[in-house]
């Protein structure tokens, strides 16, 4: 391919261009001069390197800064910080010459950013921990995860030109962390773009198929949304509202999440998009005016009393204001609308930095879902000392889920992690209540502390001074302050434990006239298989050892050779995984490859045809998943350094277990019909069948063994030319 330098230095200048015209609105004094500099700096930096797809690295930067003023809504600061990057990453420029020439906060912005990149190269606990420092930055300055979120947004965007497995790692790594966190920065519209990018790249058959079917319905749809619209419109006007209309579909994503969550086909999702009203109106009423609009639409239209949501008296944690109900049309279907003011719409769309424009107005008097949550991610990351995984985990079940409202006996209201419990609940009041519970008691009636709570619940907790935590509570507390600081006492508690431990060992070899030297102890350890000479006290104190049990046995010279400790075990084993050796090159299955050790995930038993990956286990050699399994993201993003490229040789000897479910309407024969075409006319082997049938109407699962995916594909052709049969598709057994 022949570059032309003029070209480039041109579609480099309108890129740029761009940028200022997006940036002009809020420029002061000489901030247009300062992002020039930043420009000419990265420019220069950057001048020799290229990115994956061919074309000048300096765009990357460009279209990162443009993310983030277009679609965030960040300011010069910001701006120049994503201009620069990469600077300090990837060429010779120094963090103090960017604070020299660009002042301390860029500087700062940047180094969290250096801070947290190469997440893609490490192992497992490696790339927690980079999460981790991440998420440390967010509490120093939420810029540095907005441009980490736009840096992400891009290389989602161009992820076309990567190998396919960084294409897999890069996805799933978003889906894991980045588009949890954009949510719950309140920035939809890039959460949405991340999940459907992330689709696109791992399971690319179905965001085919339904952007097809998006696309081929896009002009009833846009009828449709005009003739619901209409008698809004002239209402509104009538009224004398100052307003917008928009209909847009819903994320290809969450198209995708509702077919499976209900077991739906693409034809009877019935909200597959929402009508926005947006009010131009004074933030003193815009609570009253967005209930008068209600108030509209359901002259209109009948609402769905189920489906009303009002996040203007609660806001979301991540600020999102909105009133949402659902209404049917005059043509029988449902529909989704939304009703918010303008100042709401800016905050839902571009989330925190919309948020802190509108902060001076009288909104800080009551601090924000959004701060509330940011301060809670400081707690957490004080008090948290499990390791980095565990944290990861921990971090996203207590921060990426939706809320439950509770209130205190006087009131008060409480707002925790979805799922939570009683438990968490006591500890949100105060520790040391969390500390003493034994029950509690919601809406009048007695409750175990493992009791979940629903919204709107009351409840007032009971203690006891006598009452203390056990291990037994981690199974039902959710929250990151219960688990910290129940761990957090078990842990002291052990330690008292493991010296009285201690104590009683030593009085014992004292009995035995045993030497207590570290030998001795290391031979009780191998003795009783124990790790670590605190839990072999810990198990003494407890009983879980019995103390009679050492003895002049365990000491004994003879029996001594005669025991292999746990250790000379394991590095035996490390050496037999050495020769067995496991390429970590391309796996490819077949009939021929009985010598690499695989298995069939159960997960989501993958069939030939299926897109797929092999994931390294600590015991049971190499799994096999689709790319598509449910487990695949959280593998993919926590253990980069297993995954293996995997694909299937052609080969039809050997058969492989999937589950089809057929739905249509009952009639006598019908079995005869279908068990006809799956065991005559395609040879296919049956496992199972089970069909319920109710009021003429019947749903059935078949489990049958298969080639590939064209196989079954030819099946699921043939029987939904059955007379009766109205869906036919493959589920994950």
């Amino acid at each position: 391919m022949v570059i032309d330098p003029e070209v480039e230095r041109k579609e480099i200048l309108q890129h740029y261009r761009r940028l200022l015209r997006y940036a002009k609105p809020f420029l002061k004094g000489n901030d247009a001069k300062i992002i020039k500099k930043a420009f000419n700096t990265s420019l220069e930096a950057h001048k020799n390197m290229r990115r994956k797809s061919g074309e000048p690295y300096i765009l990357h930067p460009l279209a990162v800064a443009q993310i983030a003023v277009e679609e965030i809504g960040l300011g010069t600061t910001s701006i120049v910080a994503a201009l620069l990057h990469d600077v300090v990453e990837d060429t010779e420029v120094e963090l103090s010459e960017i604070e020299r020439d660009f002042g301390k906060s860029v500087a700062k912005i940047i180094e969290g950013l250096t801070k947290i990149s190469g997440v893609f190269d490490y192992g497992t606990s490696q790339q927690a921990e980079n999460f981790r420092k991440m998420l440390l930055t967010l509490s120093d300055d939420v810029r540095v995860i907005l441009i980490k979120l736009a840096d992400r947004l891009h290389n989602m965007r161009t992820l076309g030109s990567m190998p396919r497995d960084k294409q897999l790692k890069i996805a799933s790594e978003t889906m894991y962390l980045y588009a949890p966190l954009a949510h719950r920065l309140g920035l939809y519209v890039i959460k949405s773009e991340l999940e459907d990018l992330y689709l696109k790249y791992t399971d690319s058959e179905t965001y085919k198929d339904i952007t097809n079917k998006i696309r081929q319905t896009k002009a009833a749809r846009n009828k449709f949304i005009r003739d619901f619209v209409s008698p809004l419109e002239e209402e509104l006007k009538k009224q004398g509202f100052k307003f917008e209309i928009k209909g847009r579909p819903k994320s290809i994503y969450s198209i995708l999440k509702k077919i499976k969550k209900q077991n739906i086909t693409f034809d009877e999702v019935y909200d597959l998009f929402a009508i926005r009203v947006i009010l131009d109106v004074p933030q003193e009423i815009e609570k009253a005016a967005c209930w008068s609009v209600y108030s509209i639409v359901t002259d209109f239209y009948q609402p769905n009393p189920d489906r009303l949501r009002d996040w203007i008296s609660t806001p979301r944690a991540n600020g999102y204001e909105s009133l949402h109900t659902t209404v049917m049309s005059k043509t029988g279907s449902w529909v989704e609308v939304q009703i918010r003011s303008k100042r709401m719409d800016e905050i839902a769309e571009k989330g925190y930095a919309a948020h802190w424009k509108y902060k001076g107005d009288g909104s800080s008097a009551q601090e924000s879902g959004l701060e509330q949550w940011i301060n809670k991610v400081r707690d957490m990351l004080e008090t948290n000392d499990s390791n980095a995984l565990e944290f990861m985990d921990e971090f996203r079940k207590n921060l990426f889920v939706e809320e439950v409202f509770a209130f205190t006996p006087k009131g008060e209201l409480k707002i925790l992690p979805d799922r939570a419990t009683a438990l968490d609940f006591a500890f949100e009041i105060h520790t040391q209540i969390g500390m003493h519970s034994i029950g509690a008691k919601v809406n009048q009636k007695l409750v175990p502390l493992s009791y979940k709570l629903h919204n709107g619940d009351q409840i007032e907790i009971l203690t006891s001074k006598k009452q203390r935590p056990s291990e037994e509570w981690l199974g039902y507390a959710t929250t990151s302050r219960a688990r910290s600081k129940i761990k957090e006492y078990l842990r002291e508690d052990k330690k008292q434990k493991a010296e009285a431990g201690r104590e009683m060992v030593e009085k014992r070899l004292a009995h035995l006239h045993v030497e207590n030297t570290s030998a001795n102890l290391h031979l009780m350890l191998n003795y009783f298989n124990v790790q670590h000479p605190q839990e072999f006290y810990y198990r003494i104190a407890i009983g879980r050892i019995d103390i009679k049990e050492v003895n002049e046995e365990v000491f004994d010279p003879e029996l001594v050779h005669q025991r292999i400790g746990p250790e000379e075990a394991k590095s035996f084993d490390r050496e037999v995984q050495k020769i067995r050796g496991v390429s970590s090159d391309m796996l490819v299955i077949g009939e021929k490859t009985s010598k690499i050790d695989y298995k069939i995930a159960t997960c989501c038993n993958p069939i030939p045809g299926d897109d797929v990956f092999g994931f390294e286990t600590e015991k049971d050699g190499i799994r096999i998943h689709r790319t598509s399994c449910p487990k695949a993201v959280e593998l993919m993003s926590n253990y980069g350094n297993r995954i293996v490229k995997a694909k299937w040789t052609d080969q039809y000897e050997l058969v492989f277990l999937a589950g089809i479910r057929i739905k249509g309407t009952d009639r006598v024969g019908l079995v005869n019909d279908l068990t006809k075409i799956i065991s005559n006319s395609l040879k296919v082997n049956m496992r199972s069948i089970t069909l319920d049938s109710q009021d003429g109407v019947f749903d059935g699962k078949i489990m049958i063994f298969v080639n590939d995916t064209s196989h079954l594909e030819k099946l699921i052709q043939r029987l939904l030319k059955v007379k009766g049969v109205l869906l036919v598709e493959r589920f994950d057994s």
